[in-house]
């Protein structure tokens, strides 16, 4: 896919995705030509888009990065959202090699000391198995929403990821926590329990904190970082450190 090709392609969808609900935005990318993929991390605005496509029965691959640092209610609601809905959730690891060659490099839980520390281990992590989980897609669908935090207050519904050679979707981009929640209630959506206790974004159990009362959704995601736009770098471009070679010396 061309820039602008995929430029074209992603204005047009954001345009057409504007004005219908979440099913006609799902089933309409499902209709494309080309490979769709929904990455989950099973939140409750991925739980929503799961449920939907499973009770569509849309022709969406829908995967989900098993980093080894999740939360047990979350590795366990993979199972269960698996069963609820028929479908398959395939699940990407990050490579033994690598997780060896972060270890060396920062140790295990390295990602405490430094945000270089903390790139790279979403690098090994999350990126790289997302790379190969998005192989040769050509539309890569999201929850993410407006309302999550500054950082994500303008995403469209289509966008280009000329990164990646592919457009994303985002068809809850318009949708506020009460209409998530709304919907979660009406069709009974299995959803993570850690929510009810205090974690509106849960990501990697060692970087995830419940959030205090007043702060925003993503508050508690690498909490003890300063910076408000902090990101994993799956939506955020070049915000992942690679690991460096080791010296031959």
């Amino acid at each position: 896919m061309t820039a602008a090709t995929g430029n074209g392609t992603a204005e047009a969808l954001n345009d057409q995705l504007a004005s219908l609900d979440l099913t006609g935005r799902l089933s309409l990318v499902a209709g494309l030509q080309g490979r769709a993929v929904f990455t989950t991390s099973l939140g409750i605005e991925d739980q929503v888009i799961t449920a939907a496509i499973g009770s569509e029965r849309l022709p969406v691959d829908v995967v989900t990065l098993e980093t080894g640092r999740l939360f047990p209610e979350t590795v366990a609601l993979i199972e269960e959202t698996e069963e609820r809905y028929g479908m398959t959730i395939s699940r990407y690891h990050p490579v033994a090699d690598d997780i060896d060659a972060y270890a060396a490099r920062y140790g295990l839980n390295g990602f405490y000391e430094s945000v270089e520390a903390r790139h790279a281990c979403c690098n090994v992590r999350k990126l790289k198995p997302l790379a190969r989980a998005l192989e040769g897609a050509a539309f890569w669908i999201t929850g993410l929403r407006r309302g999550q935090s500054g950082n994500r207050a303008q995403t469209p519904f289509a966008e280009l990821d000329a990164e990646r050679g592919l457009v994303k979707i985002n068809p809850l981009a318009d949708w506020d926590i009460e209409r998530i929640r709304a919907y979660v209630a009406d069709n009974a959506v299995p959803v993570n329990p850690l929510h009810a206790r205090g974690y509106p974004s849960i990501g990697c159990e060692p970087c995830t904190r419940a959030i205090k009362p007043g702060e925003p959704e993503r508050a508690g995601r690498w909490w003890w970082e300063n910076d408000e736009k902090r990101e994993c770098g799956l939506h955020v471009p070049d915000a992942a450190s690679p690991i460096p070679a080791p010296s031959a010396a």
